[in-house]
C-alpha cells in the first residue's frame, strides 16, 4: 500500500483499542490505513496496513496524507512512557499540523492521581505524582496545547482498566481472564472488594469514532460509557458464570510480593504505583459523553459472553 492511498481514516498504534476502532470502522464501510512502526496488518478486510516512524513529522505526514480523521492509539513500552510519550507525540503534532487532519486520541485515567473514593469526572485536575501519571498528564496537556494554538485539532476519550477480545496486557485481560476459564485462581491487585470501573474494547473504539464525527468533541476531555462499578470479585463472579467454571478463588498480590516481581520482572515493577486504583474505590464517570451523544456501555450480559468466547478460542 502506498501512503496516497484513499484511506479517509488513519489509526496510529495495532494494540486492542486501534485494531478495534479500524475493524469497526472497515465494517461500517469506511477506508481505514492501519500504521505501525513495523506496517503489522490484522488480517481484516477493508484496512490497509503501513510502516512509519511515529516519532518522525515527515514520516507521520506521509503516513496520514489524504486522511480526514487520524485515531492515535500508539504507545511507547509501559516501562518506557516518561521518556518514550514525548517523542511520538511530537512527531505525530509535528506531521499533522497545519493539515486540517483532525485527532482522536486513546488516553486513560493516570493523569488524574489517586481519586481517594470520588467519582472521576472530565473536570478533576491532574494531580498525578508518579512516573506514568505525570506522564500521562504531560501528554495530554501537550495535545491541548497544541489544539489551543489552532495546530491541530483534538479530542480525548479517556477509560478505565479495559477487557474484551485483544485486551491481553490489561489488569483484567490475561492473568484474570485465563486462570477464570481454566477454572484456576485469577491473580488481582489491591482490595477485590472495593468498586472498581472497567471498560469494553469496542465501546472504547466506538466512543471514539463517534467524537471525531462531532465538531463540538473537539478541544475536550471525554470519558467512554463503562458500565456501572462493582467490585473486581462481582466481575470474576460474572466471568465464571459466562465461562461454566463457577464462583473463582482470587488470589491478591500484594505490594510486598510485586515489590519482590520487580526486581526481576519490570512489568511487575511497574504496577507498584498503580495499586491505588485497586485499594480504593474507583468509579468512572462518563455520564458527559453519554449525555452528549447518546451513547452507552454495552451490558455485562453482552460483554462478558463475547470476552469469554474469545478468551476461548484463543486457547484452543
Amino acid at each position: 500500500m502506498t501512503p496516497t492511498s484513499a484511506s479517509t481514516n488513519v489509526v496510529l498504534g495495532a494494540g486492542p483499542v486501534g485494531s478495534t476502532i479500524a475493524r469497526q470502522l472497515a465494517e461500517a464501510g469506511e477506508a481505514v490505513r492501519l500504521v505501525t512502526r513495523t506496517g503489522r496488518d490484522i488480517g481484516v478486510d477493508g484496512v490497509t496496513s503501513l510502516g512509519a516512524d511515529m516519532t518522525d513529522p515527515a514520516a507521520v505526514r506521509s503516513a496520514t496524507e489524504g486522511a480526514r480523521t487520524v485515531y492515535f492509539a500508539a504507545a511507547p513500552a509501559y516501562t518506557n512512557w516518561p521518556k518514550g510519550f514525548p517523542p511520538l507525540v511530537e512527531g505525530v503534532l509535528g506531521g499533522l499540523r497545519g493539515s486540517g487532519i483532525r485527532l482522536a486520541v486513546v488516553d486513560n485515567l493516570y493523569a488524574y492521581g489517586p481519586p481517594h473514593g470520588a467519582p472521576i469526572r472530565e473536570d478533576l485536575p491532574y494531580a498525578a505524582t508518579n512516573r506514568k501519571g505525570t506522564a500521562r498528564a504531560r501528554v495530554a496537556e501537550r495535545f491541548m496545547a497544541a489544539h489551543a494554538a489552532g495546530d491541530v485539532q483534538v479530542t480525548i476519550a479517556r477509560a478505565s482498566d479495559y477487557f474484551g477480545p485483544g485486551a491481553v496486557e490489561s489488569a483484567v485481560g490475561e492473568r484474570f481472564f485465563g486462570p477464570i476459564i481454566a477454572g484456576k485462581a485469577a491473580s488481582v491487585f489491591g482490595n477485590p472488594d472495593a468498586p472498581h470501573s472497567v471498560t469494553y474494547v469496542p465501546d472504547f473504539a466506538r466512543a471514539l469514532i463517534e467524537l471525531a464525527r462531532h465538531d463540538e468533541a473537539f478541544g475536550e476531555v471525554w470519558h467512554v460509557p463503562s458500565v456501572p462499578a462493582v467490585s473486581i470479585r462481582e466481575f470474576a463472579g460474572l466471568v465464571g458464570a459466562a465461562a461454566g467454571t463457577g464462583t473463582p478463588r482470587l488470589s491478591r498480590l500484594s505490594r510486598p510480593m510485586l515489590l519482590l516481581a520487580g526486581l526481576f520482572v519490570p512489568s511487575a515493577r511497574e504496577t507498584v504505583e498503580m495499586l491505588y486504583e485497586f485499594e480504593e474505590p474507583f468509579v468512572l464517570d462518563s455520564s458527559k459523553m453519554e449525555r452528549a451523544f447518546g451513547l452507552a456501555a454495552t451490558p455485562f450480559e453482552q460483554s462478558i459472553p463475547a470476552t469469554v468466547a474469545w478468551w476461548q478460542s484463543r486457547r484452543a
